[in-house]
């Protein structure tokens, strides 16, 4: 794994995909997907971590109580996957557990934006089958990656 200065975790090209996959996920849903991506997740563990970010980005208040944050704490090599309330009711613990397992492989293999990029189309899918598009769905969040320190 390359190192990365502040604010550049990824080449634009990959940034671009990241998003991209960010908007296929959400394309036929209500739910909202959001990446929050770091150097570090200090004197917290990644979990604790996404916890205080998705509140700080107000991922609570979609109306189906349905967004999704991707967190990855680059250079402490952490990462956490939170989804709120609603969609967690739909797909239990178990899809999420499937997602970190899947997300952790494909760091082993070097593979970070391949599999950052899987995992967000996979959520998408699970959010598409619970919470299917409806014609006066809005996008409640924005697409892009949010960086942290």
């Amino acid at each position: 794994m390359r190192l990365f200065k502040k604010k550049e975790f990824f080449t634009e090209a990959e940034s671009e995909e990241i998003v991209e996959a960010i908007r296929e996920a959400e394309r036929m849903t209500s739910g909202e997907v959001r990446l929050f991506v770091e150097h570090r997740c200090q004197f917290v563990n990644a979990m604790d971590r996404a916890l205080e970010v998705f509140a700080k980005l107000q991922m609570q208040q979609t109306q189906h109580r349905n967004g999704v944050l991707v967190y990855i704490a680059i250079k402490d090599r952490q990462f956490a996957i939170l989804g709120d309330e609603g969609i967690h009711q739909k797909v239990g613990e178990n899809f999420w557990k499937g997602q970190a397992a899947g997300l952790r492989n494909c760091f082993r293999e070097g593979k970070v934006v391949e599999g950052i990029a899987r995992c967000i189309r996979e959520i998408g899918a699970s959010l598409q089958h619970h919470f299917p598009y409806e014609s006066d769905d809005d996008n409640e969040l924005p697409d892009n990656i949010v960086y942290g320190k």
